[in-house]
């Protein structure tokens, strides 16, 4: 199948080298004409505007967007003039959405098509493949699924029992926008499982608690039994240990042992973890539904805490101690 593919940073060109891999025509467009010549040495037809780009597709087209979600409608304004009924525009990033709603809409008034592919695999699906949930109608679904089955991971996983395409890594999930809603539930998701691990490997990494020596005084709660607290353990190595038959082996501790091996302080981190946004969504849908998210929301406001929003916070927490109780700040 000929696909059309606007975007090649680190997602967008792998996504294009899988499906030259898997014998589709691909036709890219970038602005940075060394994405476009690096890309033409796996097969795949490069251009830098987006007329020759429309141009080298075939009608009906499809057309798939890699890009900044914030970015997206500017790119559909400019390439709208250039299509023709019954193309289809697929936004395969991290849009709202309420915005995938919004735009099939305006779309259809068109003639064109519109649909949202939630697309998870990072970096490591060139070669792993990418678990794509799709939104839109189920006649585009049809037409493009070529182009999905190529790209996901392919049957291979312990059965659980379902059916269909969702055991090769694709899934029609409904409407325009349930694609984006599945993989924003999904990132809010990961924004609890990373922080759990987060957590879990900091415990362990003060279990030597009792072999430092600890201030004395009225501002200290003191380790209850400091022999409870001397194990030096090798994080890493524990790392790699629950990878092998432990139940929460998964990709996210697979990179986790691979940073602790290179870099056993993560001295080449500072800790700082940024939001994209997608766990905020989740959030206020869970509002909406009056549905409880716990620990989603604890993974993220930690992400906040990480990068100083809690510091005011935190400074007010002690002129309220001091005011009442005279304590003084401890050093850190």
């Amino acid at each position: 199948m000929q696909i059309g593919m606007i975007g090649l940073g680190r997602m967008g060109a792998n996504m294009v080298r899988r499906l030259q891999r898997g014998g589709h025509e691909c036709v890219a467009f970038d602005r940075k004409p060394a994405a476009t010549t690096e890309i033409a040495k796996d097969g795949a037809r490069g251009f830098n505007t987006l007329p020759e780009f429309v141009a080298a597709l075939k009608a009906p087209r499809a057309v798939w967007l890699m890009v900044p979600a914030a970015v997206v409608d500017k790119v559909i304004a400019d390439l709208k003039p250039l299509l023709q009924p019954g193309d289809i525009i697929i936004d395969g990033g991290n849009s709202h959405y309420h915005d995938d709603i919004r735009r099939a809409n305006e779309l259809e008034a068109s003639g064109l098509h519109y649909m949202d592919v939630g697309t998870s695999g990072g970096v490591l699906g060139l070669e792993r493949g990418y678990c794509l949930m799709v939104g839109g109608t189920k006649e585009n679904f049809a037409r493009v699924e070529p182009v999905f089955a190529t790209l996901a991971p392919g049957a291979g996983s312990e059965p659980s029992g379902v059916k269909g395409t969702a055991t090769h890594g694709y899934l029609h999930c409904g409407a325009h926008g349930a694609g984006h809603f599945v993989k924003m539930v999904h990132n809010g998701i990961e924004y609890g499982l990373m922080a759990a691990y987060a957590e879990g490997f900091n415990i362990l990494k003060h279990a030597d608690a009792g072999l430092r020596t600890r201030e004395t005084d009225a501002e200290t709660a003191p380790l209850s039994n400091p022999d409870h607290f001397k194990y030096e353990l090798d994080i890493g190595a524990v790392a790699e240990l629950w990878r092998h038959g432990s139940i929460i082996g998964s990709s996210l501790l697979d990179l986790t042992a691979g940073a602790l091996a290179r870099d056993p302080r993560l001295e080449g981190f500072a800790g700082r973890v940024a939001d994209s946004g997608e766990g905020r969504w989740t959030l206020q849908a869970a509002i909406e539904e009056s549905v409880p998210a716990y620990v989603l929301s604890a993974a993220l406001y930690s992400r906040f805490a990480s990068r100083d929003r809690a510091e005011f916070a935190d400074k007010i927490l002690s002129a309220m101690r001091l005011g009442f109780g005279g304590h003084q700040e401890g050093s850190k």
